[in-house]
């Protein structure tokens, strides 16, 4: 028992690694806007975008497995984490850099100059989208006694992912863009989460199959 106890904590400690260096990335990129061919869609998104469903992916896994509080306690971690190299990064901005460096400082400010704007946009949206896509994840749980995971899931992202692509946008870009360009940027970012959060469906049903026998769900009062 004692050994299985070490998994589940060792496990939801990668969890929250690849969470908090999931949503780090996403700041640290969110500034080059790339296109994104899938065939029948060409989407046009913010870089920062492609690591970001993996956030709502290990919170519904947290969500699953260990219960609300714990998937809470990840979600604020990250948002101290990204405050944390926001900092960082405005200090690294404060010294000059010498001439033999490869970064000067003309490029490390064209990198890094909107980064706490972004991270600001990014933050206030992360903690609304992540605390609604926590709340409804269970409860649909609840309301389903534990039953049909992919509803919950995929019910979860769609609605939180459209608050937090629409509050990131218009904090950002109300202004500075026309309305048709808002729109168009908020739907092609939130189709593209969609699309994601239907792909990561199956991996979710997939790595609790391979936790049966590890970490047992049932153990875990919903809070």
């Amino acid at each position: 028992m004692g050994q299985d106890n070490t998994f589940k904590d060792q496990f939801y400690l990668v969890l929250a690694g690849i969470f908090i260096a999931s949503l780090v990335t996403c700041n640290l990129i969110a500034n080059k806007f790339v296109t994104v061919d899938l065939g029948f869609k060409v989407f046009i998104v913010s870089a920062g975008i492609l690591p970001y469903p993996l956030t709502f992916l290990v919170t519904d896994l947290i969500s699953e497995l260990y219960g609300q509080k714990k998937a809470n306690l990840v979600v604020f971690s990250g948002f101290i984490a990204s405050l944390f190299v926001l900092l960082f990064l405005w200090l690294g901005g404060q010294f000059n850099s010498i001439p033999s460096s490869i970064v000067d400082d003309v490029t490390y400010n064209s990198v890094f100059r909107n980064a706490w704007r972004l991270i600001a946009a990014s933050m206030v949206a992360y903690l609304i989208a992540q605390f609604i896509d926590v709340r409804i994840f269970h409860f649909w749980k609840k309301l389903t006694n534990g039953k049909h995971l992919w509803l919950r899931n995929n019910g979860s992202t769609i609605a939180s992912q459209l608050v937090d692509t629409s509050l990131v946008i218009c904090i950002l870009f109300v202004g500075v863009w026309k309305p048709d360009q808002i729109i168009s940027a908020i739907f092609d970012g939130w189709m593209f989460k969609m699309l994601m959060a239907f792909i990561d469906t199956p991996i979710i049903y997939g790595i609790l199959y391979l936790l049966k026998g590890k970490i047992d769900i049932a153990t875990y009062e919903e809070r």
